[in-house]
């Protein structure tokens, strides 16, 4: 299914319905998502989104993130995601909190987000696959280098990454 016309969990008028991804986006609709973060102790394995992405396109992002199918969970969501972005088979997800953040990312459109936040220990040797539509560079990065390269040149990470980083880094990272 094409990004435009992918149907994730939203919430209209309070109630929990399926919505167009980028029509949720364009009217900045709080909605599920789920992030990655692949880890190797104090490393983290970041992506740099490809450029053909339809918001943030070329910015360095966590592991891997994305939204839930309407009645999709949200580990299988994010077994699902790393497989198809990074060609990473996850049996041992741990999930780290619930976290929900507002951003805008360009283009008009806002990411509302209420997050499941899942960690992965894998190593920074372990294969890698990324598709390329959606991946077009990956890097292990310790936590401490990845603090100072987010406060150096901010422009160069995502939103969310900023965003965890600098609210929920405990919470990610300590478990």
């Amino acid at each position: 299914m094409t990004a435009a016309g992918a149907l994730i969990p939203t919430w209209i008028d309070g109630a929990l319905v399926p919505f167009d991804k980028i029509g949720a986006h364009l009217a900045g609709h709080r909605h599920k998502a789920v992030s990655v973060f692949v880890l190797d102790g104090p490393r983290v394995l970041l992506q740099r989104r490809a450029l053909g992405k339809y918001h943030t396109p070329g910015l360095w992002a966590n592991s891997c993130c994305t939204h839930p199918r309407w009645g999709e969970t949200a580990e299988d969501c994010a077994r699902r995601r790393l497989r198809e972005e990074l060609g990473i088979e996850a049996a041992g997800l741990r999930h780290a909190g619930t976290v929900e953040y507002r951003a805008e990312v360009g283009g008009g459109m806002t990411e509302h987000e209420v997050v499941e936040i899942f960690t992965f220990a894998g190593s920074a040797d372990m294969p890698l696959s990324p598709d390329p539509a959606e991946v077009m560079e990956t890097g292990w990065m310790s936590l401490s280098d990845l603090r100072d390269a987010i406060r150096k040149m901010p422009e160069r990470f995502t939103p969310w990454l900023r965003i965890y980083l600098a609210e929920h880094g405990e919470m990610i990272f300590s478990g």
